[in-house]
């Protein structure tokens, strides 16, 4: 997750429902139970962790019970300690008291309460990238040492690993094309992480490590799903199970679900994206633009989704008058830099969500030479009377900025593919009207309709047609 890039906005759920669906995790709520059972009798180590032989009150206090209680209630102690709902008052008498934090967590705001969950989670995830009990032990050497080299565990490889996973599930949930809120194979996650992405048929070998992976991350999610940052159906055990084993019961091997299925909460992509923008990622939100200009609101969702793009304009109009906020878009959509022509298309995509109270503001730039061809199509598509028809130049200069709107926000796309095709065929006489058209971008537009038209004479019209329009601009 180091490029640059900004990732797809994300769509958070409001503060208050996240602090609520916090408090009500394992962690935290067992966390919070423990600061307010601590008491003047409550004792911990030189490390600040629980004296063992008040693990088991502790754990009553939960209301654990089995073989991992009094694991579980020294983790919410832990926690309590990290996140500041337990301070240690004396560290030689090994005392505490109840921490100012606690008090957060039933007068505080919801901000208030996601900033504890948020300590909370580094607690977990730091748990979580570290080995099994059982692997500990045998690697514990005398003194109580753990030898590392032993476990074949490298600390910041492994919280780095993770970071790379709940990352590309972040990217996987966020991005239009993804799975959404449905949940992830384990299986294609991790492959997401460890097969390159120019590697058609992986090879044996990295079949392995993505196995290997399942595995790690099978016991990491177990670990995570307590502190709410996901939903998780956890690998069948029979898969596991020794190959000569008979099952209990007949079992579909197509069933990807046997393999583990995982998803963000919406308290994880709230947590993630939070540890994304700490780390100097560009990871927007929807309605982060809600309060900004109409030019922050057209560059931003510049490279946004069409359905994220829509989300983010709805709540950048909802909070403006319509006529307003229509003269705002279209000052904001002129210019004849490189990125004018997707402006002016988000502007238009903009305009199409305002009703007819918009139109005083099309009609002041139907003589506009860069806004009068969108303001047509707007008063047109909401069937207004009185639209005076575009002249022939104006219709080829609204062409071209289209084409080059599609080029900048798509690339080489099949849909820009068929509108070349389509706009070759329907004017014969196309390529020599086009080169002509007064646009900083003509050049560019023609360029591309002759890499992307697949007949070969159609595109050497084009590509002689774009040598014409850069002639004429001297570019």
């Amino acid at each position: 997750m180091s490029d640059s890039s900004p990732l797809p906005p994300v769509r958070l759920s409001s503060e208050a429902e996240l602090a609520r669906a916090a408090l009500s995790t394992p962690v935290l709520s067992r966390a919070a139970r423990l600061a307010r059972w601590a008491g003047p009798e409550t004792r911990v180590d030189a490390g600040g962790a629980l004296a063992e032989e008040q693990l088991p009150a502790a754990a009553e206090a939960l209301g654990l019970t089995g073989d991992d209680a009094a694991a579980y209630a020294s983790e919410a102690w832990r926690v309590a300690v990290d996140t500041g709902l337990v301070e240690i008052v004396d560290e030689e008498e090994g005392t505490v008291t109840a921490g100012a934090d606690l008090a957060l967590l039933t007068g505080g705001s919801p901000q208030d309460i996601l900033g504890v969950w948020l300590v909370a989670l580094e607690t977990v995830l730091a748990d979580a990238s570290v080995p099994d009990l059982d692997g500990l032990m045998e690697a514990m050497g005398e003194g109580g040492r753990v030898d590392l080299s032993e476990l074949d565990w490298d600390p910041e490889a492994e919280a780095d690993f993770l970071d790379g996973v709940l990352g590309s599930l972040y990217l996987l949930t966020v991005s239009e094309d993804g799975p959404g809120d449905a949940p992830v194979p384990l299986p294609a996650l991790a492959a997401s992480v460890l097969v390159p992405s120019d590697m058609g048929e992986p090879t044996n070998d990295v079949l392995e490590q993505v196995s290997d992976a399942m595995m790690r991350l099978d016991d990491q999610f177990r670990v995570l799903e307590p502190v709410g940052l996901v939903e998780y159906q956890p690998v069948d055990e029979t898969l596991m199970a020794e190959t000569d084993e008979e099952p209990a019961a007949p079992v579909d091997d197509t069933d990807v679900s046997r393999y583990g299925m995982v998803r963000l909460t919406p308290l994880g992509l709230y947590g993630l994206r939070a540890r994304l923008l700490e780390s100097g990622v560009e990871a927007p939100a929807v309605g982060d633009l809600a309060d900004k200009g109409a030019d922050a609101l057209l560059d931003g969702t510049a490279a946004f989704g069409p359905r994220a793009a829509q989300a983010e304009t709805e709540r950048w109009l909802g909070r403006r008058d319509p006529l307003a906020a229509a003269r705002d878009l279209l000052a904001a959509a002129r210019g004849a830099d490189p990125g004018a022509p997707l402006r002016r298309l988000r502007c238009q995509q903009a305009l199409s969500l305002v009703g007819t109270e918009a139109e005083p503001a099309l009609r002041e730039v139907l003589d506009d030479a860069e806004l009068g061809g969108l303001a047509r199509v707007w008063l047109t598509e909401h069937g207004l009377p009185d639209v005076p028809a575009p002249s022939q130049e104006m219709i080829f200069w609204l062409t071209i900025d289209t084409l080059a709107a599609q080029l900048a926000a798509e690339g080489n796309s099949e849909e820009l593919r068929a509108l070349a095709q389509g706009l070759a065929q329907q004017h014969s006489g196309f390529f020599e009207a086009a080169w002509r058209v007064d646009h900083p971008a003509t050049g560019d537009v023609l360029e591309a309709m002759g890499r992307l038209h697949p007949d070969k004479k159609v595109a050497k019209e084009a590509r002689k047609a774009a040598f014409k329009a850069r002639s004429q601009h001297g570019n």
